[in-house]
């Protein structure tokens, strides 16, 4: 999945839909396929959302000038959650990910037995700047005023290889509290019999039998740490500063879509963009491989002759 990451109101799902996980083989998913996704309508969500007044003041008096202020969501990231160590989805990028003497291997289980396959679910997941920011920000412009984004094209914000001791052994986040207290930091919700996991540990096992929702879950911890500034893992943020006229997106936090949403890339491509959990159909990757787009939310102000030089946001 990727995650398209941007901060937006909470929209209605209207009838919720049930239906069997079924079967695919994932997408060939290179750069060329990963670029056009950045044309939905529906991820955009361009919304005007207030009028800024600016008062200008000279030594020959002062007048008022007004701006727009726009928010939508961008593409910042192409998150990917796969179970052979090395085998990202995403053909361009699998060699920035391969086993190494503290991260070999990969897939289910806790040990070598076969018929202990079934104990846990283990997925690397790689994070790294959305390739088509130019064609996004070319296709965003037509609605207007556009947002920057916090992730630069093919740079890792995390890599889970290199991350042994958090991602693989889940030290020390499996003794913090959330890791411990059912109900905290929980992506579903257990009285609507729809917990798809905890967010905490932030590592690549939990136990979910359901393979796409446990990629879903190892996605949305690493957008969780990716998006938060001084982490004990490894890995750099993917977060941009704020300056004037422009609010970037913050926190990615679960199930909230005004701080970011997902679009799957494979095994199937969507051009519609949602929080975890969702309905529908849950297509599981007979290789175990799963790229979506992490979205965040971000918002600026088109201030014109005072601000000609601020760059298009996210909220």
């Amino acid at each position: 999945m990727s995650l398209y990451t941007s901060r937006r109101r909470v929209k209605s799902w209207g009838p919720i839909l049930l239906a069997l996980p079924y079967s695919t083989l994932s997408l060939a998913l290179d750069t060329a396929t990963i670029v056009p996704s950045v044309s939905s309508p529906n991820c955009l969500e361009y919304q005007v959302v207030g009028v800024c007044y600016w008062l200008r003041c000279t030594t020959f008096g002062c007048d008022v000038n007004t701006s727009s202020k726009v928010r939508h969501y961008v593409p910042d990231a192409v998150v990917s959650s796969y179970s052979s160590t090395g085998e990202n989805p995403w053909t361009e990028v699998k060699l920035l990910s391969p086993t190494n003497p503290k991260a070999q291997g990969g897939g289910s289980g806790t040990t070598n037995n076969s018929n202990e396959n079934n104990l846990a679910v283990f997925k690397n997941v790689d994070v790294i700047g959305h390739p088509g920011i130019a064609a996004f920000n070319a296709f965003a412009s037509g609605s207007g005023y556009t947002c920057a984004g916090a992730g630069t094209p093919y740079v890792p914000n995390l890599l889970s290889t290199l991350d042994p001791l958090g991602w693989r052994h889940g030290i020390p986040e499996s003794l913090y509290p959330p890791s411990l207290i059912p109900g905290l930091r929980e992506i579903g919700s257990r009285l609507a019999l729809n917990l798809w996991g905890s967010v905490y540990p932030r590592s690549g096992f939990l136990h979910q039998p359901d393979d796409y929702k446990a990629s879903a879950v190892t996605a949305q911890r690493a957008g969780d740490i990716v998006t938060r500034p001084g982490q004990l893992h490894v890995y750099q943020p993917l977060l941009a500063l704020p300056s004037p006229g422009y609010w970037p997106a913050g926190e990615l936090r679960e199930s909230d879509p005004s701080t970011g949403k997902w679009q799957s890339l494979t095994p199937v491509l969507s051009q519609s963009c949602s929080v975890f959990p969702h309905p529908g159909p849950l297509p599981q990757a007979r290789d175990g491989g799963y790229s979506r787009i992490a979205g965040m939310d971000q918002q600026a102000v088109n201030d014109g002759a005072i601000h000609d030089d601020l760059e298009p946001g996210n909220r």
